[in-house]
């Protein structure tokens, strides 16, 4: 009877059975704004960095930089080992090295020093993302309130995503640039023993060793892929050695990862999983929603404070409807799932995230407060209800010993989707304003191709200019910023109707084959010895 009782108390803590599962929920959503605030908040204060602790151009880009660009890399490394070894150990480790790197950051005395403190806050990130998805895929079985569960998440997240910059510049005009990163620690420390005391561990497939090679592989691919797409939306030249190698490097890798991973009995992440229409479908939906989108979040925010001339605390006023309609999306996304499925869902959301996009092409020179708010309140919540529909059937068609391979898939398209539209439609944007600065009469053309590269740039050519000839290059370079502002919007709303036509793969209702929160015992049927019906945890 004691032998019952403790194997039924142990499968409970392992789902996360009963009133536990909320406080569980609550605790990674804290893992999860802590990373995503840490992706945003040094933006702001990068002028301060530089004027401490004087970078050079390459040293200043791998500060900025290097923090996505490690963590995009091992989010499959992460996620695979956390499967193998346990999601929560994988987890608190990353907590510690979170807390650990964060102090390093907020110490340090130079470039050199700051830039390693950022890439281990990219391992730390890498360890806590996937972690803190597949975790909550084991703790809530049942379909409907994972659902819900992936709706506080996501909505988290863009809490997270838009807080960073506000934190960052109220930390700033009170204290030091390093204060960004200390307010991570204590946190941290708070984490660190209720994740040990309230998490529930999990782990998935333990048949055969653990692929050391293939998650080398893949992490090294990674790395090369979405160095070179930033190098891209960077605006370097492709052809560039240090573009083109890091591109073709990594694609060669992950194409010897894929085939390395075929041809293994006990494969690092199992494959099948994208002959699923709903999995590989889901995938394809949040790599074109961040590739549509992310470069615009940049853009938008170069027109709030370029062209119209807000400040850079009124440009994060203006984006606050966009947050909270995000957020809102994601706590009503679990009901919307339920009463149209995740076909109609994600399908829908698509088309209202381009019917913003359109609705902001009437956007001009001059300030047209109305007209933003209700674009960036349209494009925050059609963007949330498509990626949260996108996350949910992927976590959910996944199977349970696989959640952290699948977790870790679905962030790295995440990543790899930012990154690709940041150079797609940077070079869109590029290629668009240009051209508006080229007849502009008393400009040298040495001065017309620098005007040329950014609105930034022509703003500082135009003030060593002065007089008529400067006004004029000011001018022309507001209106072509518009006009490449236009386009862009119109290539993205193309996209956006791709996935639209993508997301007809979905299944058309939401399936629940799962147990329903009745189905898994209370404390005292476990006790009894009661049947559990729940999802395996190996």
């Amino acid at each position: 009877m004691s032998g019952t009782t403790t194997a039924a108390a142990r499968r409970r803590r392992e789902t996360g059975a009963g009133a536990d599962r909320w406080v569980v929920l609550v605790v990674l959503c804290v893992s999860l704004l802590l990373v995503a605030v840490d992706a945003t908040v040094l933006h702001v204060a990068v002028p301060a960095v530089t004027e401490d602790l004087t970078p050079g151009a390459i040293e200043l880009l791998w500060i900025v930089d290097v923090y996505p660009l490690v963590c995009a890399s091992l989010l499959i490394l992460f996620g695979t080992l956390g499967d193998r070894i346990g999601r929560r150990r994988v987890l608190l480790l990353g907590y510690a090295l979170f807390g650990v790197a964060s102090a390093a950051a907020a110490l340090a005395d130079s470039a050199q020093v700051l830039i390693a403190a950022r890439a281990l806050l990219g391992v730390g990130g890498a360890m806590i993302m996937p972690a803190t998805l597949s975790i909550l895929r084991q703790v809530f079985p049942a379909r409907r309130e994972r659902a819900l569960a992936i709706g506080v998440w996501s909505a988290v997240a863009a809490v997270g995503a838009a807080v960073g910059p506000l934190l960052g510049g109220f930390l700033l005009e009170h204290f030091w640039w390093g204060s960004v990163f200390l307010i991570n620690i204590p946190l941290m420390l708070v984490s660190l023993p209720v994740g040990r005391l309230l998490l529930p561990e999990s782990k998935g497939e333990r048949d055969g060793p653990w692929d050391v090679v293939g998650a080398l592989m893949a992490a090294a691919g990674l790395f090369g892929v979405v160095l070179g797409v930033k190098r891209l939306g960077g605006g370097e030249d492709p052809l560039s050695v240090f573009t083109a190698v890091p591109l073709l490097a990594g694609a060669g890798l992950l194409v010897a990862f894929v085939r390395r991973q075929r041809r293994r009995r006990h494969p690092l992440i199992d494959l099948t999983m994208f002959s699923r229409p709903a999995f590989s479908t889901s995938v394809g939906c949040i790599v074109l929603a961040m590739l549509a989108l992310v470069g615009l979040e940049l853009i938008a925010a170069q027109y709030l404070q370029l062209v119209l001339g807000l400040s850079p605390l009124e440009t994060g006023l203006r984006l606050v409807p966009l947050t909270v309609a995000a957020m809102a999306a994601g706590l009503a996304g679990a009901k919307l799932l339920q009463c149209f499925g995740p076909r109609t869902m994600v399908c829908a959301g698509f088309c209202l995230t381009a019917a913003a996009v359109v609705t902001l092409t009437a956007m001009g020179a001059e300030d047209n407060a109305p007209l933003l708010l209700t674009g960036f309140v349209m494009l925050g919540f059609g963007l949330e209800v498509t990626l949260f529909g996108a996350y949910e059937s992927m976590l959910s068609e996944a199977p349970p010993e696989q959640a952290g391979g699948a977790a870790a898939i679905g962030e790295t398209s995440y990543q790899l989707g930012a990154g690709i539209g940041i150079a797609l439609l940077g070079s869109v944007m590029n290629a668009a304003y240009a051209p508006g600065l080229a007849s502009v009469s008393g400009v040298p053309p040495r001065d017309t191709a620098a005007a040329g590269h950014s609105l930034g740039e022509a703003y500082e050519v135009a003030a060593r200019l002065g007089g008529g000839s400067g006004e004029a290059l000011r001018s022309a370079a507001r209106h072509a910023f518009v006009h490449g502002l236009h386009v862009t919007l119109v290539v993205s709303a193309g996209l956006l109707l791709v996935g639209a036509a993508m997301a007809l793969r979905l299944p058309r209702a939401m399936e629940c084959a799962e147990p329903s929160r009745a189905e898994v015992p209370g404390p005292r049927e476990a006790g009894a010895g009661a049947p559990v019906r729940v999802e395996s945890v190996r």
